[in-house]
């Protein structure tokens, strides 16, 4: 087995030195990169006007470490009154780290859908959400929130954008290197993979190489795709990505 992560950094390159360590071939290949966002400037009244009680979510590591940044910068710290919430264990522990707070999150899988099954978040009516996030994403936790009769605010505290490569070249340098597993944990990755990949290349190895990804609407959007051997991963962290992959 030969591997491709196209996890971000540094992620992804954390994963393959684990594979590697294990005696795999693995290869990292960024597909995105990281900067921040366009709102974080506003971070800091935004968590001055929640009172106690009211809801802040971290939608993903990349959103705290960003966040918190621009905390220190501002020589502003995590206001404690507010209930806090993470898509998942280590976004939670991201952001334990830097607030000292305490952070619920899902046990079960890191989506949206899990996450709205938290018993404390049944019944928000009349209070403020806060979600941090990256640009774009899914809008589902927002809708809910507000059908629920939160009042959500959204921050962009990062900004996702794709790395730019040569896509020929690439094709031929994994397709020789014989890869045949590939790790994708977005579908926004997903798609950039399937587009950049020349068609040769596409038809005769991309989309015959096995797929591993992190949920059920991945894997729904890479059937559409043209992928048949796909995975899922129990979970998006690099812990479940190496117990799929062994």
């Amino acid at each position: 087995m030969s591997i491709l992560v196209t996890r971000p950094s540094p992620a992804g390159e954390q994963l393959v030195s684990r594979l590697r360590a294990l005696g795999q071939v693995a290869w990292s290949f960024p597909l995105i990169e990281f900067s921040p966002g366009r709102q974080l400037s506003a971070l800091a009244d935004h968590l001055r006007a929640l009172d106690a009680g009211d809801l802040v979510f971290a939608l993903s590591q990349h959103a705290v470490e960003f966040a918190h940044a621009q905390l220190l910068q501002e020589k502003q710290s995590w206001p404690t009154s507010p209930r806090y919430f993470a898509i998942g264990r280590t976004t939670a522990l991201a952001l334990h780290a830097v607030s000292g707070i305490d952070v619920r999150y899902p046990l079960d899988r890191e989506i949206s859908e899990i996450l709205l099954q938290l018993p404390e978040l049944q019944t928000v009516a009349g209070k403020r959400a806060l979600i941090l996030r990256g640009n774009g994403g899914r809008e589902l936790l927002g809708e809910t929130l507000s059908e629920r009769g939160a009042d959500v605010t959204f921050c962009e505290c990062y900004q996702r954008c794709a790395k730019f490569y040569d896509g020929a070249q690439e094709a031929m340098r994994w397709h020789t290197r014989g890869v045949d597993t590939l790790v994708v944990t977005s579908g926004e990755m997903l798609q950039q993979l399937w587009s950049l990949i020349p068609q040769w290349y596409r038809e005769n190895w991309l989309l015959r190489c096995r797929l591993l990804v992190v949920s059920e609407r991945l894997a729904n959007l890479a059937l559409g795709l043209g992928w048949q051997d796909i995975r899922i991963a129990d979970n998006a962290d690099n812990d479940a990505l190496l117990r799929a992959l062994q």
